[in-house]
């Protein structure tokens, strides 16, 4: 005859499985999505996970869900590297490491953003635009202030210029191309103060 005692140590392994079967599906989801975009086939999210489509629904009950908690760990991750970044020795060199990163991020995510904008309007596509933005500015005002950045610049126009190399890159047949355009940004962010 089984107790109550018998229903505590089991729960414990329920919730860790299925915390691992979230953090699998995310993990398969950024690695879908990147390949095929934000209308990528769920129940392939749920095949390289290793779990049924029905657990990957019991974790993201819709598309909108899955695409939000993938795109919102990205920008968590940029949100940090900005933050981290605040404490860098040159201003100069934090900017530009934080816009190649989030240049990165845009060539990877192009789509998702406007995806959920488009099912969730005023959802978290919203809310990532003004993290991103804040992260721009607090690197962007530190060369400022430092005298290296053009003090007429914003953070939405280096965001708007970075996001338009994304987009124009995207289908390109040059690899190197997206860094070439970041580097002509850079030039005209910082001039002639750059790598003096």
């Amino acid at each position: 005859m089984t107790t109550g005692r018998g229903t505590g140590p089991a729960a414990a392994p329920r919730r860790t499985d299925a915390r691992q079967n979230r953090e699998r599906l995310l993990a398969a989801a950024r690695e879908v999505f990147a390949e095929a975009g934000p209308d990528a086939s769920l129940n392939e999210i749920a095949r390289r996970a290793g779990v049924g489509p029905g657990t990957l629904y019991r974790h993201f009950p819709n598309r909108p869900s899955l695409l939000t908690a993938v795109l919102g760990d990205r920008i968590r991750v940029l949100g940090e590297q900005a933050d981290a970044l605040l404490c860098a020795e040159s201003a100069d060199d934090a900017l530009a490491r934080w816009l190649g990163a989030f240049l990165d991020h845009a060539r990877v995510n192009q789509g998702m953003g406007g995806a959920l904008m488009i099912e969730e309007a005023g959802g978290i596509g919203v809310d990532c635009h003004r993290l991103i933005l804040d992260a721009a500015a607090g690197l962007l005002a530190r060369a400022q202030e430092r005298g290296s950045a053009r003090p007429d610049l914003t953070a939405d126009d280096l965001v708007q210029l970075v996001v338009g190399i994304a987009l124009s890159t995207t289908r390109g047949h040059d690899p190197e191309q997206p860094g070439r355009l970041l580097v002509l940004v850079l030039d005209a962010v910082f001039g002639s103060s750059r790598g003096s």
